[in-house]
């Protein structure tokens, strides 16, 4: 998937994304997991909103994701703040030579943007390909719950005047899996034109406990399953499941 003319609007409508709180996560379990290595491979890195924060704590990072548009502007961010990140275009599932890491992170749900069960567990045997022995993997994903009671088949609505939407939400094809229908109208520099921008985007989630399988199988210990920043573990109405990962 490629983000195209959304990524040029995504900073402005993720604005208000808790970007601190992931890192916050970050150097919480590199502390409680004894992980005092500081080089850290962040995947599906985006517009490097999160890599460049993760920087400022002292990490040494190195930014994958699957679209140029993102990495382009990721890149423009680096060099006007005068610092050192490195970007690579790769899709996750995919990943290859890109060394090996103290810490690698999937976050913002983007491992729910693969679209098979295959390319889950591909992605989970890549970056453990990339990852230091007693090195720690984090991501995030919707759980469930988010997928089935929050989004099916729900309409969302933004008007600012800058940027308007309208955001549908339907059943996808697998299980647990929702596609987002997404119109922009994107305010031109003229002040007086709005662009009317598409997009689709295809999520899927999985259950809790088929995830720690997979993750088991490929060769991780589990040290960590929480919910939503608060380091407690899941519920039945938590929105997002956190996995921390110890590679054997």
């Amino acid at each position: 998937m490629s983000y195209e003319k959304f990524a040029y609007i995504y900073d402005y409508l993720m604005k208000d994304v808790p970007y601190d709180s992931w890192v916050d996560f970050v150097i919480h379990q590199a502390s409680e997991n004894d992980v005092k290595g500081k080089q850290l491979l962040d995947i599906a890195c985006g517009t490097g909103e999160l890599s460049l924060k993760l920087v400022e704590q002292g990490f040494h990072v190195t930014g994958v994701d699957l679209s140029e548009d993102m990495l382009h502007i990721a890149n423009d961010k680096s060099i006007e703040k005068g610092v050192e990140l490195s970007l690579f275009q790769q899709d996750m599932s995919e990943l290859n030579g890109l060394g090996e890491y103290d810490i690698i992170t999937i976050f913002c749900d983007s491992l729910n943007y693969l679209e098979t069960e295959d390319d889950v567990k591909r992605t989970f045997e890549c970056v453990r390909q990339h990852l230091k022995k007693g090195g720690l993997f984090m991501f995030d994903i919707h759980s469930i719950y988010k997928m089935s009671q929050i989004f099916m088949n729900q309409t969302f609505t933004y008007n600012d005047t800058q940027v308007s939407y309208i955001w549908d939400c339907f059943p996808g094809n697998g299980a647990n899996s929702v596609e987002h229908e997404l119109t922009f109208f994107v305010r031109q520099s003229s002040g007086r034109l709005y662009e009317r921008v598409e997009e689709l985007h295809k999520q899927r989630t999985y259950p809790i406990n088929t995830v720690r399988q997979w993750l088991e199988d490929a060769g991780y210990s589990i040290m960590s399953i929480t919910s939503d920043f608060d380091l407690l573990p899941p519920s039945d109405r938590s929105e997002r499941i956190f996995f921390t990962l110890k590679r054997n």
